[in-house]
């Protein structure tokens, strides 16, 4: 692939031949119909239910109604001029139990997707699990129970078998240290769990759960190109206390490298791999660490970690240095971060980078003019991949990038009060409004894929 360059006139690098531009969302965070055509209930639907738990007491039962609304959608990605579009199947969905009888009606939602995805020209990018968990499964350990690893591959076989005649770029997990972290030890996250032992139990689970899926979907899916989907940033410590320096180099060992190494490496990082220990039998590293064609990432800020005594893991959020501008939802805006992770990725796990998330929330509202002008937006994106290009100039290979989100959404704990979207959504009448930066993106895409080839 050719090297990033300018576009003429722009200011800004335009990406190589062959370079993916897309749009990223997930199955809780926008379908609704949480109750609708035989799907059964997951653990977020529970969590969402229990008092204090979402801001607002939001829940994901209607959402942006995507599974009614999904042709408006793929409207938006074509004006949008996107080639890629990753979404994910709600396990739920498809099997209400998470295992033993079907739901044709879920299937056949998924078939219509996919089908319009292809006749607007948009490649459908299927991840398998972005953190809805079927409730029945969870009733029986969930990913604490090491059966789920192999529940999940006879689902991946059930998904590669159904869309695999159309669909080749598939990933198995949706940022694995998100959930077990936040779901099973620090709190904030569905299945609301803090126990240490069940984190660890979870995270060995997740990635046999990815070896075994990865090894089903190589199978049945004939020129599949198959990845997982990592968040990865810099752990910083929040003073220079000696333990905030060990608590921010302990988040980096769960955060960074519980699941990319020893499902590309072979290997647990050093100050997990004793206590990863008990939760592994003979030849465990071997199923984990299956082929992969690409790494997935999802990259918003640097963490700040401190010492913390309120949660398991004795590990908290700790605040940012001052100066640094923040999001909406307060992280901070350091793009230069994003381009010294890229190179890291790129260095450590020697493989094609395919940006899956990246993005902002921010105050958004529609003005006199019924727009809504998202400029701090506009401004992270500009920033974010500019610093993209960069990394690209220096030799990581990033072969896509797909903003999040093309819709506001369910913004799991905050519920509704973030917005991520390119795309105002209206919650009260489901009316999308693309925003500026929806503009933007389309003209940095449009810029990008007429730029001339570099010689």
């Amino acid at each position: 692939m050719d090297a990033a360059r300018p576009v003429a006139g722009s200011g800004q690098a335009s990406a190589p031949h062959g370079f993916v531009w897309g749009a990223s969302t997930s199955s809780y965070q926008i379908e609704g119909a949480a109750r609708e055509d035989g799907r059964g209930a997951s653990i977020w639907d529970t969590y969402c239910g229990q008092t204090g738990r979402i801001t607002n007491g939001d829940t994901g039962d209607v959402a942006c109604d995507h599974y009614h609304r999904y042709p408006e959608d793929i409207g938006l990605m074509r004006d949008l001029g996107i080639k890629a579009y990753r979404f994910s199947v709600a396990w739920p969905r498809v099997l209400p139990k998470g295992r033993g009888a079907v739901n044709e009606a879920g299937f056949a939602f998924y078939d219509r997707l996919i089908d319009a995805l292809l006749g607007a020209g948009i490649e459908p990018w299927l991840c398998l699990y972005h953190w809805d968990l079927p409730q029945a499964l969870d009733d029986l350990g969930g990913w604490t129970n090491r059966d789920c690893a192999w529940w999940f591959a006879d689902y991946a076989a059930l998904i590669a078998r159904r869309f695999g005649d159309r669909v080749k770029r598939l990933a198995t997990f949706n940022e694995s240290s998100v959930f077990t972290l936040f779901g099973y030890c620090m709190g904030g996250q569905a299945p609301g769990i803090a126990d240490h032992a069940m984190l660890l139990r979870a995270i060995h689970h997740v990635n046999l759960a990815h070896g075994a899926a990865i090894d089903v979907l190589r199978s049945d899916v004939a020129r599949a190109s198959l990845g997982i989907i990592h968040n990865y940033q810099p752990c910083l410590p929040a003073s220079e206390a000696p333990q905030d320096v060990a608590a921010a180099r302990k988040f980096a060992a769960y955060w960074n490298g519980a699941f990319p190494d020893p499902q590309l490496l072979a290997h647990y990082p050093a100050l997990l791999a004793e206590a990863m220990v008990p939760c592994q039998q003979p030849g465990d590293l071997a199923r984990i660490c299956r082929p992969i064609d690409w790494f997935g990432l999802n990259h918003y800020s640097p963490l700040y970690m401190k010492a913390y005594d309120g949660n398991p893991l004795g590990v908290g959020f700790g605040d940012m240095p001052p100066g640094i501008r923040r999001t909406a939802i307060g992280w901070p805006v350091q793009p230069d971060a994003f381009r010294e992770t890229l190179l890291e990725v790129h260095k450590r796990y020697r493989l094609p980078i395919y940006v899956l998330e990246n993005g902002t929330s921010n105050n958004d509202s529609i003005d006199q003019n019924g727009e809504v002008v998202d400029e701090s937006r506009i401004d992270f994106l500009r920033s974010y991949t500019s610093a993209m290009f960069e990394a690209m100039k220096a030799g990581a290979d990033v072969r896509g990038y797909f903003v999040w989100s093309l819709l506001d959404n369910f913004e799991w704990g905050s519920g509704y009060s973030q917005r991520f979207g390119i795309t105002y959504v209206d919650y009260a009448t489901q009316r999308r409004i693309p925003k500026a930066s929806f503009h933007w993106y389309a003209k940095l895409i449009k810029a990008s894929q007429s730029a001339p080839a570099q010689v």
